[in-house]
């Protein structure tokens, strides 16, 4: 059973985002599309200072069973990235919601984050 955090919000297309609250996100994939996924061994992070619109890839992981593209799950400016990813790209497995985050967005409009979905959405969708 893949765990989901509660303070999170959650794409459909297996992203989760935590409001900073301070007008930016930081965005990860989830722990379902890690184990979906298998041994990450690549992640191509975005160019901090693009701009991103919802729904649409910006990020792209690589397995050693497929490569699957990120989509933003918001619109928005990308401020950082995890450069950690560079160098251990299976943090992505092993801590997909702490020291796996791929980048930070600042928001283009704070309404993005109501069409997300919450923890018992999310789980919904996976089950």
């Amino acid at each position: 059973m893949s765990t989901i955090p509660e303070n999170l919000k959650y794409a459909d297309s297996h992203e989760w985002v935590l409001d900073n609250g301070d007008g930016t996100v930081t965005v990860g994939i989830t722990d379902h599309a890690q184990d979906l996924l298998g041994d990450v061994v690549y992640v191509e992070l975005p160019e901090v200072g693009t701009e991103v619109t919802a729904t649409e890839q910006f990020s792209l992981v690589e397995s050693v069973k497929a490569a699957s593209d990120i989509y933003a799950p918001v619109n928005g400016e990308v401020i950082e990235v995890n450069d950690a990813l560079n160098d251990a790209p299976e943090l992505i497995n092993e801590a997909p919601f702490e020291g796996a985050w791929i980048a930070k967005i600042k928001l283009s409009n704070a309404a993005d984050l109501d069409k997300l979905l919450d923890a018992a959405g999310y789980s919904a969708t996976i089950a």
